[in-house]
């Protein structure tokens, strides 16, 4: 009895990551308004979000001293106790900036967002409230997003630094990967460079 050898099968666990295109993305960001104290501060976490793929919880846990205005980056306290240091971005820092002094409520909590309705307090660690702050505003720009949540951006930005030839470990240690093994989900995700690294199938006629 003859038999076929099996097809190999790749596991999709975890999933390939949805990104949000940078044309939707900064639709987004456009579309929050710039004259009020709510779309001053969806403005800045959504900057962050896209320019440097940052974790929910992370901005949720943002304060005041993790802004370093004197070197221009930001403190971010990642999983397990991790902090990074990362470059503040222009757009980013006028964001921020503005946000703080046109915007912000007055409170003596020290978080760096804060909620708009009272209590005026930072946001509660493990809440959708960065959800939230994205699903307005794509909601408002009309754009069909691959799905709601916050992540997109964080796909989006390490697939956009994988297409200008960034090395996996950079794109780990933008995002805070770690491990390599979380980082390398987004190598299956540049199609076009691994197309021409895969050999030709046997009795091609190529």
């Amino acid at each position: 009895m003859t038999a076929a050898p099996s097809v190999a099968t790749w596991a999709t666990t975890p999933p390939l990551p949805r990104a949000i295109s940078p044309e939707h993305a900064q639709l987004a960001i456009d579309g929050c308004d710039r004259r009020t104290s709510l779309g001053l501060r969806d403005r800045a976490v959504l900057l962050l979000l896209a320019r440097l793929g940052l974790r929910a919880h992370e901005i949720i846990a943002f304060t005041l001293d993790d802004c370093d205005w004197d070197s221009g980056c930001l403190h971010v306290h990642g999983k397990g106790r991790h902090e990074r240091l990362l470059p503040m971005p222009a757009d980013v820092g006028e964001a921020i900036t503005a946000y703080l002094s046109r915007g912000r409520p007055g409170s003596e909590d020290r978080h760096l967002f804060l909620r708009s309705l009272a209590p005026i307090r930072g946001f509660k660690p493990g809440s959708d409230a960065i959800g939230s702050i994205v699903r307005y505003p794509l909601r408002r720009a009309k754009v069909d997003a691959p799905h709601s949540g916050s992540h997109q951006f964080r796909h989006a930005l390490a697939v956009r630094m994988l297409e200008c030839g960034a090395s996996l470990v950079e794109i780990g240690d933008v995002l805070g990967h770690r491990s390599p093994q979380t980082t390398s989900l987004y190598a299956r995700v540049d199609i076009s460079s691994l197309r021409s690294l895969a050999p030709p199938w046997p009795g091609d006629a190529r």
